[in-house]
């Protein structure tokens, strides 16, 4: 960490620089399956870490605007990566918002730094397996804490993680979120899912036998639906959003270079280039507080444009395109990406209407 250059701004010229350097690391041979250790050096070298933390603990303290933008760049740039950034952000704003001073004091000087990394293990507080009877991850308060029995189904990089930020469902009813160092005794890491992208993620299980975390690492709760209502914990679906379309930015960006020299994909290039950036413009305006549109439109916008111009990316490419290792395959799997994670219902009823060819009146 002696050469960093710090990203004082979403338009500084060294974003634009690391940017390249993620596009590299993306097209390397085995890129998709294995971790990206170096991207995500790359990306603390140049002052990534910081955006997203207050200035009080070394950070930069962007605006949500600011973020969105660097989010939009890294995705373009490489998704498994700023992927990854997003799952750790998060973590961090969840530390940053929490009720827990011995919390920030342990992890949020070494994840400025980038010493540590940190994820979220959440998706079943919000919308994965909230359907079943019993919680899969239950946890009861004890004298000096909580004990954890379950399991947290979707980690990002839960191998390389120090800290977990996670939570379960009290006999009561109610949640809680706690910060959970990876050696406690009892946490155990299953091998990463096969995705179909994004594999180098790493994202899978981790269980909880009867893990005792102690009471000083207790971030919000109990309440009834901890997730909810919470200031400070950021951009929330927007980042999703965010990566969509920088995913489609990329595509449409290869077209575009293709159109230069091919008059029948011209057309084709010019209408995705105006989608993009009229859902560039929206999402901006969401992130700046200042909403022409709701966050599930520009969420369901973001899929359809991911689809459509990945796609067409891939039929341009003709042939070469389906071969793997080329960016335009890649990229057509990346976009299903966004048909799974964090998919509100709203926004995958969209989906659905717009790929049966229904009306959406």
């Amino acid at each position: 960490m002696n050469n960093v250059r710090p990203v004082l701004t979403p338009d500084h010229p060294s974003l634009e620089e690391l940017g390249s350097k993620l596009c590299q690391d993306a097209d390397a041979p085995m890129a998709e399956s294995q971790w990206p250790a170096d991207s995500l050096r790359l990306c603390g070298d140049y002052g990534v870490f910081r955006w997203f933390l207050p200035r009080a603990w070394g950070g930069f303290e962007w605006s949500d605007q600011d973020l969105i933008r660097g989010y939009l760049r890294l995705s373009a740039a490489s998704l498994t990566t700023a992927f990854i950034i997003t799952q750790r952000s998060s973590a961090c704003r969840w530390l940053v918002a929490g009720d827990s001073d011995a919390a920030r004091d342990r992890w949020l000087p070494g994840l400025a730094s980038g010493e540590l990394f940190a994820t979220v293990g959440i998706s079943h507080l919000t919308t994965s397996r909230r359907h079943l009877a019993r919680p899969v991850l239950a946890v009861k308060e004890t004298q000096h804490g909580f004990l954890l029995d379950g399991l947290s189904p979707w980690v990002t990089g839960s191998r390389h993680a120090d800290v977990i930020v996670t939570g379960g469902v009290l006999p009561t009813g109610q949640q809680v979120l706690l910060a959970v160092p990876t050696d406690t005794p009892g946490v155990t890491v299953a091998a990463p899912v096969a995705l179909l992208a994004l594999t180098g993620s790493q994202t899978g299980e981790v269980r909880f036998d009867q893990v005792h975390v102690d009471k000083t690492m207790l971030l919000a709760g109990p309440a009834e639906s901890v997730m909810t209502g919470r200031t400070g914990t950021g951009t929330g679906g927007l980042a999703t959003s965010a990566l969509a379309v920088g995913v489609s930015s990329a595509a449409i960006e290869y077209l575009d270079h293709e159109a230069a020299n091919r008059v029948n994909l011209q057309a084709a290039a010019a209408s995705l280039r105006e989608d993009l950036r009229a859902l560039e413009t929206d999402l901006l305006a969401l992130a700046d507080g200042k909403p022409v549109c709701s966050n599930e439109d520009v969420r369901a916008r973001a899929n359809s444009l991911a689809l459509r111009s990945t796609q067409a990316t891939l039929t341009a490419a003709k042939g070469s395109g389906y071969v793997r290792g080329h960016p335009a395959g890649r990229w057509c799997r990346e976009a299903l990406f966004f048909l799974v994670w964090s998919c509100p219902q709203p926004v995958a009823n969209a989906a659905l209407c717009e790929l049966a060819g229904l009306s959406d009146d």
